[in-house]
């Protein structure tokens, strides 16, 4: 089965060279080199999107995310990897410490062999693997979830977007100025959670889902669920909206999901970036820089949207 993405590198690796910005495993290869057994591994698994140019953009999205792993300093060494699909039976799959989806809806669900990706994630969830999922990627239709809304999908990540579901019924909108707000998490010590570190509130014309599915009354508080980001929406009728969250699970591992961005042009605001490259590196476990993970980007064409 073909996939409808094509996932091109010539064109964005030549620009990067050009620009002086070629990823630092990078260098003289069109190919990742192989993890090391020092530093952290990144999985970026790109799924299937038939969203118009402009929007979603997942394969650059998922090319803006390594980029940024790469450059960013203060982070320690973060080797990424970026696939079309689902890298069944690798062996390198034991050496990632998280796994990023971009897509349209939860990819597992959506790419070949679906039963098989959700067994051999299922292990890494299990030895502690982090998991991140990035905007539509949060969310699961009706005929993935069980009746009560039970998927695994609520405990590695602590909540998702329930897209057309009967238990729970969350809302796609875009909205011309939603606020994000960096919530009042706090580590064990009290201090502001790793993950608020380095950005500040913003406003942005996007599609941040609202009444995202985190279980049943009282699961937040069970399941130690993590607030991150938060937004005061409708404009009409505005309640306090929970937009990016994280969950430290029993197994060690770390979830986080974010429902922005809609807009490709949106990987621009840096407060939003450091907000998504913080939530990946705090499920890889590493440590966040006191300033948050930083990194300046060229262009956004550099990428290869489809848009461009």
């Amino acid at each position: 089965m073909k996939h409808p993405i094509t996932l091109t590198r010539r064109g964005y690796l030549a620009a990067l060279a050009l620009l002086g910005l070629l990823p630092r495993d990078r260098a003289g290869a069109d190919q990742p080199a192989e993890p090391t057994p020092t530093g952290k591994t990144v999985l970026i698994v790109v799924g299937p999107s038939n969203h118009p140019p402009g929007t979603h953009e997942v394969a650059a999205g998922g090319r803006v995310m390594e980029f940024s792993l790469q450059q960013a300093s203060g982070i320690g060494p973060i080797r990424t990897r970026v696939t079309m699909g689902w890298p069944h039976e690798e062996p390198w799959l034991d050496s990632v410490d998280t796994v990023v989806f971009i897509g349209d809806e939860f990819p597992p669900h959506k790419l070949p062999n679906s039963e098989g990706i959700m067994s051999e994630l299922t292990a890494m969830m299990d030895r502690g693997c982090g998991i991140a999922c990035i905007h539509f990627a949060t969310g699961l239709r009706e005929p993935d979830v069980a009746p009560d809304g039970e998927h695994p999908l609520l405990h590695w990540m602590g909540g998702y977007f329930a897209s057309r579901c009967s238990h729970h019924k969350s809302i796609a909108r875009i909205f011309p100025a939603a606020e994000i707000l960096p919530a009042t998490s706090a580590d064990a010590g009290g201090s502001p959670h790793p993950v608020l570190r380095g950005w500040q509130a913003f406003t942005l014309n996007d599609e941040p889902y609202i009444d995202n599915y985190f279980g049943p009354p009282g699961h937040a508080q069970k399941a130690g669920l993590i607030e991150f980001a938060v937004s005061m929406l409708p404009p009409e009728a505005p309640r306090r909206q929970v937009v990016a969250w994280g969950i430290e699970r029993p197994d060690g591992g770390r979830g986080f999901g974010i429902v922005m961005p809609h807009y490709y042009r949106n990987w621009q605001l840096a407060d939003l970036r450091t907000l998504i490259l913080n939530g990946i590196v705090w499920s890889a476990g590493a440590e966040i820089p006191a300033d948050g993970v930083r990194v300046n980007l060229p262009d956004l064409s550099t990428f290869e949207p489809a848009g461009s």
